[in-house]
């Protein structure tokens, strides 16, 4: 491991020394303040509002419960609190209690109503906020109940009237409280600091940390934004190292880039990069490695979460092994991502207001290119001028003279284009959230709105969303009933300037403009041969356009009947629709037209591509819940079943010929190319499921689920498939002798197996399909020709996982470290099969193919300093992880073949002048082999440059050298997936101030410097602009000991090669945020709850081992961001 590595874990283990503390106390209510009230024909909202000035405290009552109440005329000089309330509920049926800067009115209640051998109460949360599912028990007694949706409960005490109950829920201290028969308790909990996280939200319920067996992780909204105030899923691999966005060097900080990402190593191989389609800037489209992401219950798209207002977030959980994920079933395999909106509170009305603006500004620290005068003396250098030189058109040596003395001109002009700088800008970015709640405890409601205006740093580049919505929670005795409705749409539209890369290979020498200021629409010294390099900015000036948009409705309903202290039956149902467009034109003056240089076909100079599809997608789910504790034993069990549907349907089109780039409706097409498609999709699934979570004395744990699936997907053979899973746990911090221990806080371990699915593929691969010939009509109609061959036998791609882990907590609950092996083994992948041609067909699908991955998680959290003004916590994490595949498809195997078939051409010619130069070859194809990787490099092994020849030599299988490339010799170079990742950071706070930082970092993985090949080695020095390092390491003359081959050898492409794989350590900062929390008693003058200053960066530094450029087609950015969230 490298010494750049070792020195990021011991940063990360630094965090394990150092432990001290001090608690800070919470603020109560003042109840000596002085209270001065000059009222006339006041309502009692007047006068709470009047102290809550004076006093700084807040109310907490019932709009039903003072909305009757008279009005009184108040004229009070220094009076207490105690005397202001006692005057204003005088008559009343109401009461007043304190709790912390909280004053709760309510209603009085008489014992006389509460029968002798019973009691009855209410439990309330620190806001004083009714809580259900609060436990009471009566001590010594297996005797118990649980408050119902507006808190309430009533116990019988069994023929006794002294007795003792104690009241726990989860996040909050258990209170042991002293009853007598006949008695009425309002009971206000207090916040357990130490437990306010720790339960796991599986999606289809919560379970105690405390008794979960499997691997999880949990992160809060504040926590995320901190991260990234604007990027939910990129924060998230800060928080969890299994949780990884896959490196996009291509797309950079493309708005419109969809990230790829996966959980604990990929599973599957997807979509093969020789039918990649080289305009789609992510694969999501049955990506076989995407985690599952479910949103309140429902799943989602990544799309989705990508467009998703972070201010709607309450929390985000990782479900990573069988035990969190087995639920999911045929979801489950690459693991689940669960998302908690934030849900309406009753109360005052409260509103709350996001402002985030960021400062977007293009990062070209990874591009070295050369300006005029460096480019020109490496042409110089490289005999482009020399008589001879057939690249460069140089007959004579009065020819090599004009043509530098040419360029030479141009830079005595001064004429020196900074061509990087042309298409970029800085953008100005702004996201708005408006949030308002409130209600009373029957009946709550909360609405949202925001508008998120996302520019990208090439010019006229965006994605644009807004949404709106609207969610209620009524309330009635046992029965409770939740509803969500919302729209949401987005647009976004491509830089009509093209691809950054169109400009980082244009000659410094050409300029833009005309001496007149006219636009160029050609550059003469970025021309090679016959081909015409057009001014990218000419292009700009045209009617191109190409945007995608979608309007998105969305209906949650769901509701909860408490039968008893016991039962619970819960149900959901969701229904979506979405409609989506895109257009993309292509102005007739554009050289991107279909049809440029046909002399015969420009009057169809024009292209228009329309796209238009609707989504409808419903779920529904019923579950009965039991929950119970007898003694020693807690039972938690579940059962359920679930059914989903999703339709979809897509046109697209192609019209050509139109008249000039402001006639671009379709109206003005001369033709229609081909004919229109339309695809159709439908997919349904029902499911049984059944979960159990069991608890002993709390220290003994178990966890079981299974779940059965049935899928339109698969063949008629294999609708029916069984998921299941089972963990243990141990709490050693429960037993006897550790029980109160001062240092020890949790022992605990955990294990857990079972197997879980995914059906991440392409629709109908299990049906025989037909293909309509609409071009070859007969007497009887069009004809059909058969065009994929089914197989009814078809079913899911499975994957056992198997954990282990721990959860440790020390000296009071101030260090967390917990850890993870795991081992993952993916069977029955979908591939293709071969066929022998006379089927009619080269494959079909069939489940063939095992990959493995296995590896470990570690994190560790330390709270160094907690005193009244200042708190520190240090933080970090990593993962390694090894993917190997077992087993491979005689497809995948045919695929090796049709990759070596791939670089026949290049092989052939590589020693011929000119013949190969095509930068399309010296990219490494993946290749797929039994004890490999999904994520190998593939290429020759090279012995570097002989000193004599200056040209490369090979080391082939058999251990013979070679001066040739052959594609049969290709062998794994190394592996992109790093040995170890992880993130660390601290959080430092100092009264109302608070620093986060966070770092992300890689080791020990390797990546292939694809820009030193296209750039440096392989460089178009006659035609393009280049790296600087084309001057360097180069070898020039006969004993020279060098990495790149001679500057004059440009015959061929240089192939894949060792010599560009190199390791890739990196350290990224990936966010720096500071924020202030105004004091209270400052801004209650202004009616506010709450006001929070921040100011944040995203990526301020990256330090990488690998020197390329990242951002080829989009340019990467840093990003400055400034928020403002306030509450009413």
């Amino acid at each position: 491991m490298s010494k750049l590595c070792i020195r990021l874990l011991h940063k990360i283990a630094f965090i394990v020394i150092l432990i001290t503390m001090t608690i800070p106390a919470n603020a109560a209510i003042n109840q000596d303040a002085k209270i001065n009230l000059q009222l006339q024909n006041a309502s009692i909202k007047q006068v709470f509002s009047a102290i809550k000035k004076q006093a700084n405290v807040s109310f907490m009552y019932s709009n039903d419960d003072v909305a009757n109440l008279p009005r009184k005329n108040y004229n009070l000089s220094n009076a207490t609190i105690k005397q202001v309330l006692d005057i204003c509920l005088k008559g009343t049926n109401l009461m007043y209690e304190y709790t912390e800067n909280t004053i709760i009115i309510r209603k009085k209640t008489s014992n006389k109503n509460v029968p002798s051998g019973s009691i009855q109460g209410i439990v309330r949360d620190p806001e004083g906020r009714p809580l259900p599912g609060a436990t009471i028990l009566l001590v010594g007694s297996v005797r118990g109940t649980s408050t119902d949706a507006n808190g309430h409960f009533s116990l019988s005490l069994n023929g006794h009237e002294n007795l003792a109950i104690t009241v726990s829920f989860l996040g909050m201290k258990k209170q042991t409280i002293s009853v007598h028969g006949g008695s009425y308790y309002n009971i206000l909990m207090e916040a357990d600091e130490h437990t306010t996280q720790e339960v796991v939200i599986t999606g289809y319920g919560n379970i105690r940390k405390s008794s979960f067996t499997g691997s999880s992780t949990t992160v809060k909204r504040d926590e995320l934004m901190k991260v990234s105030p604007t990027n939910v899923i990129s924060a998230l691999q800060t928080f969890d190292p299994s949780f990884r966005i896959q490196t996009n060097d291509q797309w950079g900080s493309d708005p419109n880039s969809l990230p790829e990402m996966y959980i604990r190593g990929r599973s599957g191989i997807g979509i093969k990069e020789l039918d990649k389609d080289p305009l789609t800037k992510s694969n999501l489209q049955n990506n076989p490695n995407l985690p599952t992401f479910i949103m309140d219950g429902f799943q989602v798209s990544v799309e989705k979460v990508y467009d998703l207002d972070p201010s709607r977030i309450e929390s985000i959980t990782i479900l990573k092994d069988a035990a969190a994920t087995a639920m999911y079933g045929s979801r489950a395999a690459n693991g689940v991502v669960v998302i908690t909106t934030v849900a309406p509170q009753p109360g005052e009305v409260r509103v709350s207001y996001n402002f985030t603006g960021t400062l977007s500004m293009p990062d070209l620290s990874d591009y070295r290119l050369a300006n005029a005068a460096e480019k020109l003396e490496i042409e110089r250098l490289s005999g482009l001028f020399e008589p001879g030189n057939t690249i460069n058109s140089v007959p004579s040596h009065a020819d090599g003279m004009n043509k530098y003395y040419e360029k030479y001109a141009q830079i005595v002009k001064g004429v020196d284009t900074d061509w990087l700088s042309l298409p970029l800008r800085n953008a100005f970015n702004h996201k708005h959230s408006l949030y308002i709640e409130g209600g009373n405890q029957d009946l709550r409601y909360g609405i949202d709105a925001s508008y998120n205006n996302d520019n990208g740093v090439m010019k006229d580049s965006y994605r644009n969303r807004y949404s709106f919505g609207f969610s209620i929670d009524y309330r009635l005795s046992n029965l409770q009933v939740k509803n969500y409705v919302s729209y949401g749409h987005m647009k976004s539209q491509e830089s009509p300037y093209g691809a950054f890369s169109d400009y980082s290979k244009l000659q410094p020498y050409d300029t833009p403009y005309e001496d007149n200021g006219t636009l160029k629409k050609t550059l003469p010294f970025s021309t090679s041969g016959n081909r015409t390099a057009n001014n990218p900015l000419y292009e700009a000036t045209l009617h191109n356009y190409d945007w995608d948009s979608y309007d998105e409705f969305l209906d949650n309903l769901s509701f909860n009947w408490y039968i008893n202290s016991y039962w619970t039956i819960k149900g959901q149902f969701s229904i979506t629709k979405q409609f989506i467009k895109g257009e993309k034109f292509i102005d007739p003056l554009s050289n991107k037209v279909s049809v440029l240089g046909s002399s015969e076909d420009e009057h169809l100079a024009g292209d228009l591509y329309t796209d238009k599809g609707d989504d409808l997608r419903w779920n529904t789910n019923a579950f009965l819940y039991y929950t119970r504790t007898l003694k020693k034993h807690n039972l938690n069990f579940s059962l359920g079943v679930e059914a989903s549907s999703t339709n979809t349907s897509s046109t697209s089109a192609h019209y050509r010929g139109f008249p000039s780039g402001e006639f671009h409706s379709l109206n003005y097409a001369a033709e229609i190319y081909k004919k229109p498609t339309k695809s159709e999709n439908t997919t349904r699934l029902f499911s049984t499921i059944g979960s159990l979570n069991y608890t002993y004395d709390n220290i003994y744990l178990l966890d079981a689920a299974v779940r059965f699936d049935g899928s339109s997907e698969f063949g008629s053979n294999q609708k029916w498939a069984p998921f299941f899973s089972g963990g243990i746990g141990l709490n050693i911090h429960n037993y006897e002798f550790l029980k109160g221990n001062r240092y020890i806080n949790q022992l605990k371990i955990r294990g857990s197996y079972g197997r879980t699915g995914k059906v991440n593929f392409a629709p109908y691969a299990a049906t025989t399909m037909y293909e309509a010939m609409f071009d070859e009509w007969y007497v009887t109609g069009y004809g059909v020709t058969l065009k994929a061959l089914g197989n009814r036998n078809l079913s899911w791609e499975k994957t056992d996982k198997f954990d282990v882990g721990f959860d440790f907590q020390f000296f009071n609950q101030r260090l967390t470290i917990t850890g993870d092996y795991f081992y993952e083994k993916t069977i029955d992948l979908i591939n293709d099969v071969t066929l022998s041609t006379t089927s009619g067909f080269s494959t079909y699908k069939n489940n063939l193919g095992e990959v493995e991955n296995k590896g470990v998680e570690f994190q560790i959290r330390g709270d160094i300093v907690q005193t009244k003004n200042w708190n520190l916590a240090l933080w970090g994490n990593l993962s390694h992880n090894k993917n190997k595949i077992l087993k491979i498809s005689d497809s995948q195997k045919a695929y090796n073949e049709r990759v070596q078939k791939y670089y026949a051409e290049a092989e052939q010619y590589q020693n011929t002048v000119n013949a190969s130069s095509d930068s399309k070859y010296a990219i490494p194809i993946p290749q797929y082999a039994e004890g490999g990787s999904i994520t190998s490099i593939w290429g020759v092994q090279s012995l570097g440059i002989d000193p004599t020849t200056g040209k490369e030599l090979f080391l082939n299988r058999d251990g013979s050298v070679s001066s040739t490339w052959q594609a049969s010799q290709q062998v794994v170079l190394g592996n992109t997936e790093p040995k170890v990742q992880g993130s660390f950071g601290f959080n430092l706070g100092y009264r109302n101030w608070t620093l986060f930082a966070s770092f992300l970092y890689e080791c020990g993985g390797q990546a292939y410097n694809q820009t030193l090949v296209d750039n440096v080695e392989n460089a178009d020095i006659a035609y393009s602009n280049v790296d600087l390092r084309v001057l360097t390491d180069r070898w020039q003359k006969p004993g020279d000991i060098t990495q790149l081959k001679d500057i004059k050898d440009r015959n061929a492409t240089t192939l894949p090669s060792s010599r560009f794989v190199q390791t890739n350590n990196l350290l990224n900062m990936s966010a720096l945020t500071l924020s202030y929390d105004f004091e209270r008693k400052w801004i209650q003058k202004m009616h506010m709850n709450m006001l929070r200053l921040e100011i944040s960066t995203n990526d301020l530094f990256y330090i990488s081992t690998v020197k390329r450029e990242r951002g080829l087609d989009y340019p990467k950015a840093w990003d400055i961001n400034f928020a403002v969230k306030v509450q009413f």
